[in-house]
């Protein structure tokens, strides 16, 4: 297993690499540190989110974003609002033992956003925003184990109506590969162009493309639609494909409950829509799912309080888990993981982002267990100007 994190006072992506069950697994170093100046007068300055996957040679393949600055600006006084990110690639073989034994591949460096990365065999595709062009999503295949990287075709673009919501009007989750077809999907939501495009981000449109060329064409399917000005987007869609059964996964939240749907035929019918979360749990944000061998697990932070602007809201993690027929909800935090309001709006908010706007869940391929890995922001403080805050740390937790 691999399990990154962004460092908040250091502004890198660390990683840590092992096996499930590792208390913890072993520290393999800070990435992508020394990515070199991409373009004429412009310089890196740090890493933003990332993703990371591993492919079936146990490469470990880290995609991330990167600040980018024109030079001059880190001496002068230019704000960092003049910085745009980029995304990059970076490989590790499995034998290596640290970042220098990886090399970084600059994919975009002309604005990017939220890059998700997907294996399958030695075959791997990234997917990003284009946050110049309309906030396209773009995608990247790679065939030969993550050393080269060829653009293909968006999963957004050519998609009718579906394209007309979308552009510049959407948010992207993550891409996954089928090995048992050899699919490739991608989930994203989008507003209504008629009242909402460019004006609002509550997202009331879940979609999912479907790709059984490797990336060349896709098809995209309405799994769900709600009413206008419903936001569905707190925060990222979620996408899971069960590698046993075939069997897709999605999950998202209304702010008060998280939904689940399934698709058993590829993407071409989605079933009815889940409520997994107990209604106990009046709000709930930022679900992920994973799945195998008929086992699902919808993960997600939940609280009592009645909206995320709640300051004493008191927040846990939670687990909804599809097991022999059966849906049951569990808590996987066993203390409180935040006590405070949580914004959902981005890189807009100004405050209370502690959280940043996802966590992640995986299965044990040996046990069927599963390993969440969250944020934790009630163990640690650090002050600037002397205002002290809370320092988020990073959780990872083993089902038993």
């Amino acid at each position: 297993m691999a399990v990154d994190g962004l460092g908040q006072m250091s502004v890198q992506v660390n990683l840590w690499k092992g096996h499930f069950g590792e208390t913890p697994p072993a520290y393999f170093g800070a990435m992508d540190t020394f990515l070199p100046t991409n373009g004429s007068g412009r310089t890196t300055v740090g890493d933003g989110d990332a993703d990371v996957e591993v492919t079936s040679a146990g490469t470990v393949l880290l995609a991330d974003l990167d600040t980018l600055v024109n030079r001059g600006v880190l001496g002068g006084h230019a704000p960092l609002s003049s910085a745009r990110l980029g995304v990059s690639v970076t490989r590790c073989p499995a034998e290596a033992s640290g970042p220098s034994g990886c090399t970084t591949t600059p994919i975009d460096v002309a604005g990017a956003d939220r890059q998700w990365i997907t294996t399958n065999g030695e075959n791997a595709w990234l997917s990003y925003h284009d946050s110049v062009e309309s906030e396209l999503i773009r995608v990247w295949r790679s065939t030969d184990d993550g050393r080269t990287w060829t653009r293909v075709a968006s999963p957004i673009s050519g998609q009718g109506g579906v394209t007309g919501d979308g552009m510049a009007n959407n948010r992207v989750g993550p891409i996954v590969a089928d090995p048992q077809s050899g699919n490739v999907y991608e989930v994203f939501m989008t507003g209504e162009a008629s009242a909402e495009k460019g004006k609002s981000e509550d997202f009331n449109n879940v979609y999912v493309s479907r790709s059984t060329d490797g990336g060349e064409s896709w098809k995209a399917q309405l799994v769900y639609h709600a009413p206008r000005s419903t936001n569905l987007s707190n925060f990222w869609p979620t996408l899971a494909v069960d590698p046993a059964t075939g069997v897709l996964w999605t999950a998202w939240s209304d702010e008060h409950g998280v939904w689940a749907s399934s698709s058993s035929d590829k993407g071409d019918h989605w079933s009815a829509p889940l409520q997994v979360s107990p209604a106990a749990l009046t709000t709930t944000v930022m679900p992920t799912v994973a799945a195998r061998d008929g086992k699902v697990d919808v993960v997600y932070y939940g609280s009592t309080a009645d909206s995320v602007d709640e300051a004493t809201a008191v927040w846990n993690v939670y687990d909804a888990q599809l097991q022999g027929g059966a849906w049951t909800n569990g808590r996987v935090s066993n203390a409180p993981n935040h006590v405070g309001k949580i914004c959902l709006e981005g890189e807009e908010c100004t405050s209370d982002r502690e959280l940043l706007d996802l966590f992640e869940v995986a299965e044990d391929p040996a046990t069927g267990k599963a390993a969440v890995v969250y944020t934790d922001t009630t163990t640690d403080t650090w002050t600037l100007g002397g205002v002290t805050r809370q320092l988020p740390q990073i959780v990872l937790a083993y089902e038993q």
